[in-house]
């Protein structure tokens, strides 16, 4: 997986709103990282500006060591799970999964591994052939979480990704993360509101 180190970042709007103000940090590789705080503090803005989604307006932002600002977002080879899922409807779980594999023109058997293998993982080997709509909260954030792991990603990032669940879905994701976080040996960043889910995961809170 990956180390990150972000030196004096900085996000400026044209509009000169200040959202991020020389943020400092150092990330070991494998650790699960939580960042916690009330809307609008930056959170999601720093996370944007890691996956390369959000220039950075001042700072350097390294992943392994290596200067990142300016590399295009797909070929950070981070992963973002984002709160709204971001799910394409037409496409079944399978589908949805292996996209990105088929946009790299990953092998079909060995997109077939990686898919099967993350269903395994998440206990979504019974629901491949479905789509989006006929899916709980709970599965759809599932499958998202499916389709980065397929990628076997350096890093992930994860936006409030449980806070369109219901509490008790909450508390089973959480628990369903930590054991990602445990088998992947990931890197990974996670935004949250929510101080439990804040104490409840991660190994350090920023």
């Amino acid at each position: 997986m990956a180390s990150l180190s972000l030196e004096g970042i900085q996000k400026i709007y044209p509009n000169g709103f200040h959202a991020v103000k020389d943020f400092n940090l150092d990330i070991e590789d494998k650790e699960f990282i939580i960042f916690v705080g009330p809307s609008g503090c930056g959170k999601s803005t720093t996370l944007r500006m890691i996956a390369g989604l959000e220039d950075i307006s001042g700072g350097t932002l390294k992943i392994d060591g290596k200067v990142m600002n300016d590399v295009e977002p797909k070929d950070r080879d981070i992963a973002m799970v984002f709160q709204n899922y971001a799910l394409y409807p037409h496409m079944t779980v399978y589908d949805n999964m292996a996209f990105g594999l088929k946009l790299r023109k990953v092998p079909k058997a060995e997109i077939d591994k990686k898919v099967r293998e993350a269903a395994r993982i998440l206990d979504l080997e019974k629901l491949l052939d479905r789509k989006p709509k006929a899916l709980s909260g709970g599965q759809r954030q599932r499958v998202a979480m499916g389709r980065a792991i397929v990628r076997n990603p350096k890093v992930f990032l994860m936006d409030e990704p449980l806070s369109n669940l219901d509490a008790k879905l909450r508390v089973q994701m959480r628990i369903e993360i930590s054991k990602l976080h445990e088998n992947l040996g990931a890197t990974i960043i996670y935004v949250t509101h929510d101080q439990t889910e804040a104490m409840t995961l991660g190994t350090r809170i920023v």
